[in-house]
Parts: structure tokens; C-alpha cells; sequence
């Protein structure tokens, strides 16, 4: 069948072990596997029918988790001109924007947990200390995590030249 993808056994073990993190991280089983096969596979970018034969799974559940994934911005798709299939790919190329969309998230969140410590009984003591730490350490991650960004850059110029 040519829309299967062939993998090799490496690559096969690879991908068993790839889906048990993901769904230790939450994923379905089926968001799972199709994260594992893009980050794997030889061919960075796969159609629907590729996916669904290479994995064996159900047409359903295939869209289910491609939709989901997309939400989420693990994968992308794009269209190539003059070819109405729609190939996935995996947003680990551009993890960098999504790293520091996660700080400016973490901000955000810290922000709330601020007003819901304001407002929290103080007979939960436990409990709001608890926040008081997540919300510091959130401060301190949205003031660190920029400067190792950049020394990291730093690093990887001074590497490549």
C-alpha cells in the first residue's frame, strides 16, 4: 500500500517508547502515536491516509487526534500547490516561538493565581502558601527563562562559526 509509511525496526521501537511519554504527558493514545510517527518518521511531512495506514488507525480517530494536535499546536499543516491533500508536520521546528509563547503564558498565569490568592480564605494556610510559591516561581521563570534563551544563543553562535 503506497500510502503507508515503511519504517524500519529502530525507528518502530523508537515510536513504542515515543508514545508511552506522550500519553504519560495526557495524550491520547491515538494524539500519541501520530506525535511519535511525525517526530520519527523519515518523512517530515505526512498525509491523512499516511498517518491513518502507517498507524492503523480509524478514520474517526485519525481526525479526531489531527484536530486536537492542531488546537494544541503540536502540528501543522500545509497545502502543496496543485495537490488537494492537506500533509501534517510536527511544531518541533519552530519550538523556539513556542517556548516563549509558554513564558508569556506562564505570565498570564501567574497574574491569576495572584487574584485568586487575594481573594482566598486565609484558614487554608497550606493550600495558599503552596500558591505563593507556584506564583514566585512563575516570576522567576518569566525573568530567567529570557536570559537563558539568550545565553543559549549565544552559545549556539559562537558554535557554528
Amino acid at each position: 500500500m503506497e500510502d503507508k509509511i515503511i519504517l524500519n525496526t529502530n525507528q518502530k521501537e523508537l515510536i513504542d517508547k515515543a508514545i508511552v511519554i506522550h500519553e504519560q504527558m495526557g495524550h491520547t493514545p491515538a494524539m500519541s502515536q501520530i506525535l511519535s510517527l511525525l517526530l520519527i518518521s523519515d518523512k517530515v511531512e505526512l498525509t491523512f491516509d499516511q498517518i491513518r495506514n502507517t498507524l492503523n488507525l480509524s478514520k474517526s480517530a485519525t481526525s479526531n487526534a489531527l484536530n486536537a494536535l492542531i488546537k494544541m499546536k503540536r502540528i501543522e499543516y500545509i497545502i502543496k500547490m496543485g495537490d488537494r491533500k492537506r500533509y501534517f508536520r510536527s511544531q518541533v521546528v519552530s519550538w523556539k516561538s513556542k517556548l516563549k509563547e509558554v513564558n508569556q503564558n506562564m505570565f498570564e498565569l501567574s497574574t491569576l493565581f495572584r487574584e485568586i490568592l487575594a481573594t482566598r480564605t486565609k484558614s487554608t494556610l497550606d493550600f495558599n502558601h503552596s500558591l505563593q510559591e507556584m506564583i514566585d516561581f512563575m516570576d522567576y521563570m518569566e525573568v530567567e527563562m529570557p536570559k537563558l534563551f539568550k545565553r543559549w544563543e549565544e552559545k549556539m553562535q559562537t558554535l557554528n562559526k
